[in-house]
């Protein structure tokens, strides 16, 4: 995987990407998610670093206000497919996260999903993102955690740009931490990759 989600050259490593296959993994939601969601009772939500839209756009089908996030043209424009294909809106925002600054307040849930950004990108990212929660809102940071480079399979090869719970959650004094631990992920043949979950809620 690139290294990042964000930058010029990045952008259009993903571009590349994208353009190369039909889905770049798979337009079903991702599993966390789905499960760390369950009985919340849909509202706004904010997806970054969404993609092809995958998560955004089954935000939107089980009744979420969605917008997605992302910098990549092609992936987006992927994603509004999706989105027509199933039915649902979502607003989509072309932008870099390094930049982009959410509406302060404005979501309930804000979803960061397998944003593989340096340390001190993340550091901008991530706090943003827990501003731009409502009271009540939950932030849901999943990604490839550090022990999937000896322990787990796929996933980035530099070490640089995964996730430790401890790590996510020192960014988030604000928060209320209602889980952050190491997952692991079944990816086929027996195989599983380790990623880093983390939870919280702004009081």
């Amino acid at each position: 995987m690139t290294v990042s989600r964000c930058g010029a050259g990045r952008r259009e490593d993903w571009n590349r990407r994208y353009s190369q296959t039909e889905f770049l993994w798979s337009a079903e939601p991702n599993r966390f998610l789905v499960t760390e969601l369950a009985g919340l009772e849909p509202a706004a939500a904010l997806d970054l670093a969404c993609g092809e839209g995958r998560n955004a756009v089954w935000l939107a089908a089980v009744g979420w206000q969605v917008t997605g996030v992302d910098f990549s043209e092609v992936g987006l424009a992927r994603a509004a497919e999706l989105a027509r294909d199933r039915g649902v809106h979502v607003h989509w925002v072309g932008a870099d996260l390094r930049e982009y600054r959410p509406q302060t307040g404005a979501f309930d849930l804000v979803c960061v999903l397998y944003l593989q950004l340096p340390a001190d990108e993340l550091a901008i990212v991530l706090p943003r993102a827990a501003e731009a929660l409502a009271p009540g809102g939950i932030l849901l940071v999943v990604g490839h955690d550090l022990t999937n480079l000896e322990e787990g399979h796929g996933g980035p090869g530099n070490a640089d740009v995964l996730l430790t719970p401890e790590a996510v959650v020192a960014l988030l004094p604000e928060l209320v931490v209602e889980r952050a631990e190491r997952v692991r992920r079944p990816v086929g043949g027996g195989a599983v990759a380790i990623d880093a979950l983390v939870r919280a809620r702004r009081p």
